[in-house]
């Protein structure tokens, strides 16, 4: 358990990616992590969209102002889901797992916003997505290239923003 409590602390969003492939069963497992997330009443709503092909990710990444960096990405996770009461939450849950299970296996990432961004539709027809599905995340995955990607960042002190029994 202290490993999960490490992980936890060392990811963070990685913009700079080597030019290097993933493998597709590491891909497979990050979904398959995924897919143990949360779900309110295991409702299970997501679906996911591997993106390995290089001018498909280009696209995706020409779509959003603050996507532009993932056209030297490796590969993308779309996260889809179907519009239920906790659609956001239950797909919020699943792109968390993708991070940390990609954290977990040595691999960058970064979440891209979907929900409610002009470019929802846009990605959802380039990814031939159903439609009715919510785009909820586009999640940039590639090796780091800083070596020190997964070092603990300095955060806020603990004390500063823990309240116990009232604000």
């Amino acid at each position: 358990m202290e490993n999960l409590l490490k992980l936890l602390k060392i990811r963070r969003s990685v913009r700079l990616f080597e030019n290097k492939e993933i493998a597709k069963e590491k891909l497979e497992e990050i979904v398959d992590v995924a897919r143990y997330a949360p779900t309110a009443r295991n409702v299970q709503p997501w679906e996911f969209v591997v993106v390995t092909d290089k001018k498909k990710i280009v696209e995706l990444a020409s779509l959003g102002q603050n996507a532009k960096f993932m056209d030297q990405a490796a590969a993308c996770i779309a996260v889809f889901s179907l519009q239920t009461n906790y659609f956001l939450e239950d797909g919020s849950a699943a792109t968390c797992n993708i991070l940390l299970a990609a954290t977990a296996l040595g691999i960058g990432s970064c979440w891209i916003a979907g929900d409610k961004k002009p470019y929802c539709q846009q990605a959802g027809n380039l990814l031939n997505a159903p439609s009715g599905m919510k785009l909820i995340s586009l999640i940039a995955l590639g090796y780091p290239q800083d070596v020190d990607a997964f070092k603990v960042m300095e955060k806020r002190n603990l004390k500063e923003l823990l309240h116990w029994e009232k604000f």
